[in-house]
């Protein structure tokens, strides 16, 4: 049939991206927040040195947070941050549950 040639691949990936189960955990997130009436649109910046989900109150200003993956900084302070609407990281960490958890922690005031 075909021969299968492998991409050439040089070092690190020229793009960061999410992987499923945490673009999964992200997204679910996103849509509890939108369902409580808090949030109204995100956005995804896939860079080469980061892969960044922002969701914003409205869709015309700041975000209110930043959810930020940096693989450079895996062995370091971990690879994720939570950021804040003034540039504030929030929570750091080598897992994306514990980073997540003071906007969990919001949601369920908001909730109630």
């Amino acid at each position: 049939m075909g021969i299968v040639t492998p991409f050439p691949y040089a070092g690190r990936p020229s793009q960061v991206g999410f992987e499923r189960a945490e673009l999964n955990r992200i997204l679910d997130l996103y849509g509890r927040m939108v369902a409580a009436g808090h949030w109204k649109d995100y956005a995804m910046d896939l860079g080469k040195d980061a892969a960044i989900f922002a969701a914003f109150r409205r869709a015309a200003e700041r975000p209110e947070f930043r959810i930020e993956k940096r693989p450079a900084l895996r062995a370091r302070q971990g690879m994720w941050a939570l950021i804040g609407e003034q540039g504030v990281v929030l929570k750091r960490g080598h897992e994306l549950g514990p980073v997540l958890a003071p906007v969990e922690r919001r949601l369920m005031k908001l909730v109630d």
